[in-house]
């Protein structure tokens, strides 16, 4: 792996501890886990964040403690499986371990795993466009909603299948019913399906990197989109009328192992068997039910009516790497919607050093610079718009570069020499170049329409030269109803002004992504799982 530790991963969780004294001494990890007797260091899939207030008793009841650091479940697996996690954590909670079984070296680098939960990925649409669709009383197979999709009678989100286990797993579900083989998918296979995948994914109109951060733009805007694919748990978590649409042949169903890591210290053994004994036992896992809306990850729970009474059909899993990654390039190149990336990058004086060096080499890394898998999915697609707008005192002419659909090799070159010929100087209109950036955006949006377009602002300052956040704050609430689609995803650099930025970030729909340490190719790639 390029890295060690995904930038990816947010800031810990560490769960307190009634009854238990901290160690006198204290070890904490490279990761800046705590890492004494009582706790369990694991990396874990942001999904489970909120199972916290749960694992919070069983510190109180049973003296185990959990501290989590959160990574994207695909680049997470890899870190796993290369070896990378070796005594950074204990374990892992990721929604499955189906990508990570895929993996070389997965077999040895993993040891006991528990089902904890479980939830299958399925659609939810709002209650009259499922009832105009017949598919209240019915369900559907996916065919007829890529049918319905193609038709025009639904748009919808997902998360991004090179980021989000949501997305992927709805990815394999529909291509392989597609496929009508009955079996895993193979190369021919996703050949065959693939214009029955564009018919599907023409209708997809929002987009995201977590099943978390999709879910609360689709709250926030229940008008953009018609419905969202997601995880049953987070469908029925919203606090809006959905009806959820089950595939009648077949689902991919998380059963969210807690899995504990071969490279484990032996003194972590019994808190993992102390912490999946309670998580299993009857009055916890109908907790699980109640407050996270999973299915008991274990027989003979009582959840009522909690759960539709039809059975789940679960679709078969691809079995070799290689497919599974054809299938995520596929979607990535050929079925989606393009995107339209602007970059809004700040080359003041303060970037000067290592800091413009870091920026150059993030963006030659999305350049084809960057060989991990991880990296391959994170890099600029065919058929992308990439914009570059550098700015110090005021932006500069954007540079715009069309990547083909065929041989993008060009394109990127051309992207990572204009990376490198990058200077630092001067002082820092953030809220100017920010202003140009959307203007540019509009244009492209109107050009292209049926694109992703979103804006990366980059930034190790505060802004010193041109308008204000409060004249910027007035411009972009007179631009419309256009620029709610287009988030700004703002990187915390350097010395950047957290509340600024912030408040750019939640004006626009957007999120922040923190390279404070100093990882700005790690924040880079993980927007790319957003655009």
């Amino acid at each position: 792996m390029r890295r060690i530790l995904a930038v990816a991963l947010v800031a810990a969780v560490a769960l307190g501890v009634a009854g238990c004294d901290p160690l006198s001494e204290f070890d904490p990890a490279p990761t800046g886990l705590p890492n004494d007797e009582f706790t369990l260091r694991v990396l874990a899939g942001s999904e489970v964040k909120d199972m916290v207030p749960i694992l919070e008793d069983a510190a109180a009841e049973i003296g185990v403690k959990v501290a989590f650091e959160y990574v994207g479940t695909l680049e997470g697996t890899e870190l796993v499986a290369s070896g990378a996690a070796d005594g950074l954590y204990d374990a892992t909670w990721f929604p499955n371990n189906r990508y990570l079984s895929l993996l070389p070296g997965a077999t040895s680098a993993t040891s006991t795993s528990v089902k904890i939960m479980s939830s299958p990925v399925v659609l939810g649409l709002r209650d009259d466009v499922a009832a105009d669709l017949g598919w209240t009383t019915t369900s559907p197979t996916w065919a007829e909603i890529a049918q319905a999709a193609a038709d025009g009678r639904f748009t919808y989100g997902m998360t991004n299948p090179a980021a989000s286990n949501s997305g992927f797993s709805a990815l394999v579900a529909v291509a392989t019913a597609l496929s009508g083989t009955g079996s895993a998918l193979t190369d021919a296979d996703i050949d065959a399906v693939t214009p029955g995948l564009t018919d599907f994914f023409s209708a997809q109109k929002l987009t995201a990197g977590s099943s978390g951060f999709l879910a609360d733009k689709f709250a926030a805007d229940p008008g953009a989109v018609d419905g969202i694919i997601n995880y049953e748990s987070v469908l029925m978590s919203l606090d809006q009328p959905l009806t959820i649409v089950t595939p009648s042949d077949g689902v991919v169903t998380s059963d969210y192992p807690l899995t504990l890591l071969s490279s484990a210290d032996a003194s972590k053994k019994p808190l993992f068997e102390k912490l999946t004994d309670w998580l299993t036992s009857t009055d916890v896992q109908q907790r699980i039910v109640a407050e996270t809306s999973r299915r008991p990850g274990v027989p003979g729970v009582d959840t009522g009516t909690t759960f539709p009474d039809a059975i789940l059909f679960e679709t078969p899993f691809p079995n070799t790497l290689d497919v599974a990654n054809t299938l995520i390039s596929t979607y990535l190149d050929t079925v989606r919607s393009p995107a339209q990336t602007l970059f809004v990058l700040d080359t003041s004086g303060s970037m000067e050093g290592d800091r413009l060096a870091a920026l150059q080499q993030a963006l030659k890394n999305l350049a084809g610079a960057d060989e991990s898998t991880a990296g391959g999915f994170a890099a600029f697609r065919t058929r992308e718009r990439v914009t570059l707008l550098p700015f110090d005192i005021t932006p500069d002419a954007p540079i715009v570069i069309d990547i083909p659909d065929d041989d993008k090799t060009a394109a990127l070159k051309r992207i990572r020499d204009t990376a490198d010929n990058l200077v630092a100087d001067e002082g820092t209109a953030i809220y100017d170049a920010l202003t140009r950036a959307y203007i540019l955006a509009l244009d492209q949006q109107q050009d292209r329409p049926d694109t992703f377009v979103s804006i990366v602002l980059m930034t190790d300052g505060e802004n010193t030269d041109g308008s204000t956040a409060e004249q910027f704050n007035r411009f972009f609430d007179n631009l419309g109803s256009d620029a709610s689609t287009i988030p700004t995803f703002v990187v915390l650099f350097g010395d950047g002004d957290v509340e600024a930025l912030s408040s750019i970030a939640s004006l626009t729909g957007g999120k922040v992504f923190d390279a404070l340490n100093g990882d700005l190719a790690g924040a880079f790639q993980e927007i790319r799982g957003y655009q």
